[in-house]
């Protein structure tokens, strides 16, 4: 698999959230501190609980050498068995550790509720992925994601076979029914949108195939097609494609692993699901001690 690019720094950030979350204004563990000695060690295996696709795992190292620092503890010592994107299996080793066991315990929540919540991403996206195969169709994100995580949720999607769509709302520009109504139609805000910000792209949201050549024809060269049923979905890919432009149809709203292909046929390059982020399961992961 190519460089997914793990995005290192929000990772940082994100595990020292949660461990202020966790450890509160004293950085406190009341249960491993008063039960084990800073000289202890231990070694331990991050294990899957269930079949899936892997994502996060540069996280591991990260959290254990955080909370080794916080407690001036030297880092443990991480392994990485599996890389991301790796379809994995139930039982299978992700990665070890081995260091001091107030560093391990300490961390070990905040490792697996981050490594479960992106491997959960990455194995949704995965299935999608699977079930577009062949089709010329690609599945996209959304924006709806958790407050902190985008970078490493996108993140996980790129893991699991997917694309990522804008990043947020400063790198592309995105028309939607609240901003025609507001500017007065969609030519209104598409030309306000080009005369402020020249320079990023422009995507549509349009709901028939008239607003779907209003676009074309200002200039979009992105069009998504939201809520549509397959019939009339095809007739507007059929008129966009017609008009000769080079134009990137998105189908959005509403979509389903049973229905990917039925849409893919239309002609589209690709689905937007917002659920690949807002609403993946985690893939149970655990943490297991073992002998030295």
């Amino acid at each position: 698999m190519t460089d997914l690019h793990f995005p290192q720094a929000e990772a940082l950030a994100l595990v020292r959230t949660a461990l202020d979350e966790d450890l509160g204004p004293d950085s406190l563990d009341v249960t491993t501190l008063a039960t084990f000695d800073a000289q202890a060690t231990c070694r331990a295996e991050v294990v899957a609980r269930a079949d899936g696709v892997v994502a996060g795992l540069p996280v591991v190292p990260v959290v254990f050498c955080e909370v080794a620092a916080r407690l001036g503890l030297p880092d443990p010592a991480v392994s990485l068995v599996v890389g991301d994107g790796e379809a994995v299996s139930r039982g299978q080793v992700l990665a070890t550790v081995e260091g001091r066991t107030q560093a391990v315990l300490v961390g070990e929540r905040t490792m697996l509720n981050i490594l479960s919540r992106l491997s959960g991403v990455a194995t949704h996206t995965r299935r999608w992925a699977d079930a577009l195969e062949g089709t010329g169709c690609t599945v996209l994100d959304t924006r709806k994601t958790t407050p902190g995580m985008r970078a490493l949720q996108k993140y996980a999607v790129r893991a699991g076979g997917g694309t990522n769509k804008r990043m947020g709302l400063y790198d592309t520009a995105m028309i939607k029914d609240n901003h025609k109504v507001a500017a007065g139609s969609l030519t209104a805000a598409y030309r306000a949108i080009r005369e402020r910000f020249p320079q990023v792209p422009v995507q549509v949201e349009v709901t028939t195939v008239a607003e779907a050549l209003e676009a074309v024809q200002m200039g979009a060269r992105f069009v998504m097609c939201d809520n549509m049923p397959v019939d009339l979905l095809r007739e507007t890919v059929e008129a966009v494609r017609a008009t000769g432009e080079e134009v990137e149809v998105e189908a959005t709203g509403g979509l389903t692993l049973d229905v990917a292909r039925d849409y893919a046929a239309t002609g589209i390059d690709y689905l937007s699901v917002g659920g690949l982020t807002h609403s993946s399961p985690i893939l149970d992961i655990a943490l297991d001690f073992v002998d030295a």
